[in-house]
């Protein structure tokens, strides 16, 4: 901006999400800013618009509407929890915001899917609500840890959820719950079957992995567990991973 210069100062990044905090500068100056939504809130049909440099086109915006949520992406970064958008994105859209109509950041322009390298209608974007869980760590000065349950689980097929008596093949299922750890405080008990984390269901491990990134440690969380045919609802302490595995 004419002679002025900004210092930029990298606060914490996340590699799991390609996503990093910036500082900036301002020199006592005000920006606009845009206000995030809980990502949560979004449904499919939802329209959007996608704001970036394809090509190197500045400031280019294209419309489209959300065309899936919680979509895996495998291979783009360790989330695999996206939400997916028919809204033109190509080269250059990555890191552009993905905005509702009421001008509010839901996601992080990330990747699409393409033959050619262009645009085909598959985008995809980091919810807000990752976003916003990298903002508040790195405001604080924390650095980011991710919970850890102290149990190990393996994904509901559709043999387990036939031999269980389970309406679908959705959750993952108990195989171990560690001594001392925050899966036994919670009275988590092996074979029995995690469906929902704090009001959002858990339907395989990338959403529990994405649901977990949104949560800090020492927060103490409902999961809903189905036991013998019942749901039970259990408080969950999340607790940092142990210094020695």
């Amino acid at each position: 901006r004419g002679e002025q210069i900004i210092r930029l100062d990298d606060v914490t990044q996340d590699e799991r999400y390609d996503i990093a905090l910036l500082r900036i500068d301002t020199s006592g100056e005000k920006f606009p800013f845009l206000e995030l939504r809980d990502s949560d809130s979004i449904e499919v049909g939802d329209v959007v618009l996608a704001i970036g440099n394809p090509f190197g086109l500045t400031q280019t915006v294209t419309s489209g509407i959300i065309s899936a949520v919680a979509r895996s992406a495998g291979g783009v970064n360790d989330s695999s929890f996206f939400l997916q958008t028919d809204a033109a994105i190509n080269p250059g859209n990555s890191g552009g915001a993905l905005v509702s109509l009421d001008g509010r950041l839901i996601g992080i322009n990330t990747a699409i899917y393409s033959q050619t390298g262009g645009s085909v209608g598959i985008g995809f974007a980091t919810p807000a609500n990752i976003v916003a869980r990298l903002m508040e760590t790195g405001t604080s000065g924390g650095r980011i840890v991710r919970p850890w349950l102290g149990i190990s689980m393996q994904p509901v097929t559709v043999d387990l959820a036939s031999g269980l008596n389970l309406p679908r093949p959705a959750g993952l299922m108990v195989k171990d719950v560690f001594a001392g750890g925050p899966g036994e405080r919670a009275g988590i008990k092996r074979s029995d079957v995690i469906v929902g984390l704090r009001d959002q269901p858990i339907d395989n491990e990338a959403s529990l992995r994405f649901r977990l990134a949104t949560l800090s440690v020492g927060e103490t969380v409902p999961v809903k567990v189905l036991r013998a045919g019942k749901e039970l609802t259990l408080q969950l302490p999340l607790a940092a991973p142990p210094e020695d595995p």
